[in-house]
């Protein structure tokens, strides 16, 4: 009976839900977006206040994932882009710990291309880095916010955050997600987690070697 619950939940239930929260979320926080946005256009250095970037879905399926940019796109003489940490600005680094930077991706939930909760969308050159096990976590939508954020964030090792996704993967449920929106209010709230350490945001995959 509970396996039935849980099925109904994840093919049907889930998914209205996450298009209802969206929808509302995104009428009742439009007056902070574009406050954020007109804030983020000024000190970007006309870098824009979005940012768009192909990401790997359900089943793989690449989609464009829009954010609030909180870096500028400085480069230094030979044309590279600055290390993070250089480039995070006073209000992008606020914006980034208080997770305001995630919100314009209930736009992505609103179209069908990320749940409320599930996985984060990575990068899609990790696509082939993944061991068959770690490539599970594309088995549901990905989310804004997953199991693996509200146990750690950024300052999990990828292994971890990976062993994480895949346990989310096989126990997705009501009271799971429910979990999950309890414990990233608390992160949020405490802002922890936000980076690696030793790193502005968080090391890139290289692979398990």
């Amino acid at each position: 009976m509970s396996y039935v619950k849980e099925t109904i939940y994840r093919k049907y239930v889930k998914r209205i839900l996450d298009f209802s929260i969206a929808f509302v979320s995104l009428i009742c926080l439009s007056p902070l977006l574009l406050i954020v946005a007109i804030l983020l256009k000024i000190n970007n250095k006309g870098a824009g206040a979005f940012f768009l970037q192909e990401r790997p879905g359900k089943d793989a399926k690449i989609f464009k994932i829009i954010k609030f940019k909180t870096m500028t796109d400085e480069r230094d003489a030979d044309g590279k882009l600055l290390p993070d940490a250089q480039r995070l600005t006073r209000v992008g680094r606020f914006v980034r710990s208080t997770s305001i930077d995630e919100l314009p991706q209930l736009i992505n939930v609103l179209i069908g291309d990320m749940a409320i909760i599930g996985p984060r969308p990575l990068l899609k050159e990790y696509l082939e880095r993944y061991s068959p096990e770690q490539a599970r976590r594309h088995e549901v939508r990905p989310g804004i916010t997953g199991w693996a954020q509200c146990h750690g964030r950024n300052s999990l090792s990828w292994s971890e955050k990976f062993k994480l996704d895949v346990w989310y993967v096989d126990h997705c449920s009501f009271i799971t997600d429910v979990k999950v929106i309890l414990y990233t209010i608390n992160k949020v709230i405490s802002r922890d987690g936000i980076s690696q350490d030793g790193q502005a945001t968080m090391e890139v995959f290289k692979g398990n070697n």
